[in-house]
């Protein structure tokens, strides 16, 4: 028990760590963190085909200037300085995750034809 509540408090306290040092990268690139997902797994490939085209669209645009931004050598506070960024803001991850428990759902169901 005390030895389980320790792993808590030790992964909480580092994934806290973590959660600021990808932030700060993030941000100085215009990124979200659903922009750096590989869209060649199947469950983020399927909910970016479902999704809304101003999601798509906003998230190649990121991409592209992140890539941009790279090729330049520059951040993007060297020219927006002033701009307010939010990489945890999530669009995709609910379909994703409903993506995901369906195939497991089919996946758990077709177990009786092996």
């Amino acid at each position: 028990m005390a030895l389980e509540l320790l792993s808590k408090r030790i992964v909480g306290a580092a994934s806290g760590m973590y959660k600021k040092a990808l932030s700060s990268e993030l941000n100085k690139m215009g990124l979200r963190y659903e922009d750096i997902l590989n869209n060649e797994l199947p469950a983020v490939k399927e909910a970016l085909e479902l999704a809304d085209p101003d999601i798509v669209k906003g998230r190649m645009r990121r991409l592209k200037l992140a890539s941009d931004l790279t090729y330049k050598g520059k951040v993007l506070q060297d020219y927006a300085p002033d701009l307010k960024l939010d990489p945890f803001k999530f669009e995709l991850y609910e379909d994703i995750e409903k993506i995901k428990a369906r195939d497991e759902e089919i996946q758990l169901l077709n177990l009786h034809k092996m």
